[in-house]
């Protein structure tokens, strides 16, 4: 159920709401897990948490004042516009513009805005990549996020995590798990994915990668609403979710053979909106900007016993 507020409702006030029915869903998990064992609810709006047996080890509920920047005991920014990789079209900015708090989420805004790299290329977009490098980085447990997407052609949202060992080893040595992803053309459906590098049984390089796309049931745009992305991540698998729908199961034993599976040591967070790029494609005319990406938290459990964390 969403909630309206009137024009005359302050975002002070939208806050205490938001909190109040975080507190409210809470309870009704609580309550779901005592009764059943694992909260069963159905798809778009109605989310679950985590399954018996996880504790939170690190959150961000992005309750800050309107025009906050990002936490910075949380959060760190990746800056630059020379395409990520990608041929990504936007260059990303530490500016409050780019990514701020209102009305108790994390706004990722991605703009038409020109700005020149050290390089003199010419980029016609900005917008906002924050991670948890140096800051949070963990070895298995649930990572959720809950995500209100945008929406339009070129559009790249993304919810995912990098190993903590990238400055050393490299992409793709240090594995990389997509918690969610989304491009424009696609509004219904969300991508989960693993990557690492290809080595061993006579490969030279390249990438080993497993990969699925899921749509909910009626195939609604994931920007029409928050959904709930999430993955729970063990020694021999990692599970994808979209809100109660665990839509895609990876196993060790599926990765391929002799390449080496880099899922066993920390990992930290990554949100950004990407604008452009190989996969997306450039916006059209029909794309509008400014674009936002919503974020209600950041959660992130572990279980007793297994759980390493840095901070």
């Amino acid at each position: 159920m969403g909630l309206c507020l009137s024009a005359r409702t302050g975002p002070h006030v939208g806050v205490i709401m938001k909190k109040l029915l975080k507190a409210l869903f809470a309870t009704v998990v609580f309550i779901g897990i005592v009764f059943s064992g694992r909260l069963k609810v159905g798809y778009g709006a109605a989310q679950s948490g985590p399954a018996p047996g996880y504790q939170l080890v690190w959150s961000d509920e992005f309750d800050g004042p309107d025009g906050a920047v990002p936490d910075a005991a949380k959060w760190t920014y990746d800056i630059g516009g020379d395409g990520w990789g990608n041929h990504e079209l936007e260059f990303y900015t530490n500016h409050a513009q780019n990514a701020q708090m209102k009305s108790g989420n994390l706004v990722i805004t991605a703009q038409k805005e020109t700005t020149v790299t050290p390089k003199g290329e010419t980029r016609l977009y900005t917008s906002a990549r924050i991670k948890t490098q140096t800051l949070f980085s963990q070895t298995y447990g649930r990572f959720e996020a809950r995500i209100k997407i945008p929406h339009g052609e070129g559009m790249w949202p993304a919810f995912w995590m990098l190993g903590d060992d990238i400055s050393t080893v490299g992409w793709p040595r240090c594995g990389e798990i997509d918690i969610m992803e989304n491009i424009g053309k696609e509004p219904a459906a969300v991508h989960g994915s693993l990557h690492g590098a290809l080595y061993g049984a006579g490969a030279t390089g390249g990438t080993a990668d497993l990969t699925s796309k899921f749509s909910l049931p009626g195939n609604p745009k994931l920007s029409d609403d928050f959904h709930l992305y999430a993955v729970e991540w063990d020694a021999d698998a990692i599970r994808f979710f979209i809100d109660a729908a665990n839509y895609a199961t990876f196993k060790r034993e599926q990765w391929p053979a002799g390449a080496a599976w880099p899922f066993d040591h920390k990992f930290f967070v990554i949100l950004n909106l990407a604008v452009g790029g190989d996969w997306p494609g450039p916006p059209d005319g029909a794309t509008v900007f400014p674009q936002q990406m919503l974020v209600d938290y950041v959660r992130v459990y572990g279980k007793t016993g297994v759980a390493k964390t840095k901070e």
